[in-house]
């Protein structure tokens, strides 16, 4: 689903046609942050994840979970392991209110809950699995990206590494008392995602520049990537890439310069060490 200034929605079925274009005079500005309007609308990279300047960045993260300054945040929270592809599982937290939305937004394939609890149990767990699992708390998008046309077919291959990890969290000492712990019970985001017969990409959009323009048909949409069957081949669009362009429905006069592409993320050459 993508959301648009203003409130509207546009779905993102398998099989419908995208187009994106950013008008040959348009500059990305600078969204703002916590809901406020940048004060300057400055200038951003095209390349830019976050589409926020340095100011904006910095207000947004000072009122986040993961800047550690919320420690009186009264809500509770999950621990999670999720999984990426072969070798890549990251531990994290995520508001109880959220539900698996935040496991949807990272492109996680499979995942399971660990344990819920205040904040800082919640936060002191995550430290504790990632030094005694020694898996991470962040993977890479080119590391996903890399693995999502070759995962394994099976949904019981597919949830191996979390349900051994769970095994092993669940015999660790050092739990902190106020999280209360969580059966296995693995979630799998595969259907949802429509990797299912996913060809690989020929590359991802490096960025959008004025004049660009990108058309396919939607093959997969996991995460903030969606995967487009185009004339140039399979092409990922990160759409992270997208606020602050003022974006079009079509290209001007009817044609647009081709989005420059980096080439596709190499699979990794080695497994995550210490899983097993």
């Amino acid at each position: 689903m993508l959301r648009w200034k203003g409130g509207r929605e546009s779905a993102l079925p398998p099989g419908k046609r995208v187009v994106l274009a950013v008008p040959g005079d348009a500059v990305r500005r600078c969204v703002g942050a916590r809901g406020n309007a940048c004060p300057v609308a400055a200038e951003v990279p095209g390349r830019s994840g976050s589409a926020r300047c340095e100011e904006c960045a910095r207000l947004e993260r000072a009122h986040s979970v993961a800047a550690d300054t919320r420690a009186d945040d009264p809500q509770p929270y999950h621990v999670y392991l999720a999984w990426f592809g072969p070798g890549m599982t990251k531990v994290g937290i995520t508001a109880l209110r959220r539900g698996s939305g935040r496991l949807l937004e990272q492109g996680a394939v499979t995942f399971t809950w660990l344990g819920r609890g205040p904040l800082m149990a919640a936060r002191r767990t995550e430290e504790l699995l990632r030094a005694a699992l020694r898996v991470p708390d962040r993977i890479p998008y080119d590391a996903k990206r890399a693995v999502r046309a070759a995962l394994p077919s099976a949904p019981g291959e597919r949830a191996a590494e979390v349900a051994a990890l769970h095994a092993r969290a669940s015999e660790l000492p050092g739990w902190p008392e106020a999280l209360e712990r969580e059966p296995l019970e693995v979630v799998d985001h595969a259907a949802v995602f429509g990797l299912e017969g996913l060809p690989p990409a020929a590359g991802t959009v490096r960025e959008l520049v004025p004049g660009g323009a990108v058309e396919g048909t939607l093959l997969a949409a996991a995460g903030p990537d969606l995967h487009l069957r185009t004339g140039r081949g399979v092409v990922v669009l990160d759409t992270r890439l997208l606020p602050g362009w003022p974006l079009t429905a079509a290209p001007e006069d009817g044609a647009g310069l081709p989005l420059p592409l980096k080439p596709p993320p190499q699979a990794p050459a080695q497994p995550q060490p210490g899983l097993f």
